[in-house]
């Protein structure tokens, strides 16, 4: 599933090129999650804004609303300067506009793109309400993580996955920064200490911010907006490395399942 360094790759691969251009045409392929939310010609002669994103959701913002865009499991962007071939049958919602097309393709149709009046208002308001800090709002420290987690019996790894604390924190980021910060992922969140959610949250904004510069993470088929991959997961620490060497200590990493999601750990340097 694309996570937030995937999504900010993206929105960074087409934001500028797309921006200030006009909606010629909007085609609509097979039904996604949820439903446009208007008529498809009432965005033609529209504007183009700045793009921005929101957790794991990209705004693009229109002179009359905006659509919300979300890439689900497997979704994928991809925007281009030339005429683009016909939509094939995973190809399910292309925005034409005078500078190209941006194309959402979906094998799994778990993605969206839904037209909101405003991101504060509308569908956009509600599908956000319930997110967290962004890692890298000045807000999100030690403190915030730990007062989010006071009382909390749930594991630290699915507290972080819940993604109301802070979002971006998918399964490889959460796996990673738990490693960096010495932290069991079973531990009851609400027994983390004040010190190492400080811990905590300096790894979470660090591995996030490698995991930028690194294109993201593409273990099957990931790309951003121009179709490159990314690379993060080459230089992860314990993700997908199960039965391998802690590069620390030397002993073997460890998998687990928690909430039907693979946990990677070592056992040595995260004890409980």
């Amino acid at each position: 599933m694309p996570e937030l360094p995937e999504v900010e790759t993206t929105r960074r691969s087409f934001a500028e090129r797309i921006e200030g251009a006009t909606v010629r045409q909007v085609r609509l392929g097979k039904p996604l999650r949820w439903p446009l939310g208007c008529p498809p010609e009432a965005l033609v002669a529209q504007t183009v804004g700045s793009a921005s994103r929101r957790g794991k959701y990209l705004w693009l913002p229109l002179e009359r609303g905006g659509l919300l865009m979300h890439l689900g499991m497997s979704g994928s962007l991809a925007f281009s300067e030339v005429p683009v071939s016909p939509p094939g049958a995973h190809d399910h919602f292309d925005l034409v506009t005078s500078r190209g097309t941006l194309r959402l393709t979906d094998p799994r149709r778990f993605g969206a793109v839904v037209w909101s009046p405003a991101l504060d208002d509308g569908p956009a308001a509600k599908l956000l309400a319930t997110l967290g800090l962004e890692p890298f709002d000045p807000a999100f420290d030690g403190g915030h993580l730990h007062r989010a987690l006071r009382g909390r019996r749930v594991a630290i790894k699915q507290a972080l996955l819940a993604g109301d604390v802070v979002v971006g924190a998918g399964n490889i980021y959460a796996c990673e920064a738990l490693f960096e910060a010495r932290i069991h992922p079973r531990t009851a969140a609400g027994r983390v200490s004040r010190a190492r959610c400080e811990r905590l949250a300096t790894a979470i904004r660090r591995i996030l911010a490698q995991a930028l510069e690194l294109g993201g993470s593409t273990l099957r088929d990931f790309r951003d907006a121009h179709g490159m991959a990314g690379s993060f997961q080459q230089h992860a620490a314990v993700y997908g490395r199960q039965g391998e060497p802690c590069l620390v200590c030397g002993t073997p990493v460890r998998r687990i399942v928690q909430a039907q999601r693979s946990t990677f750990f070592c056992a040595h340097c995260q004890r409980r």
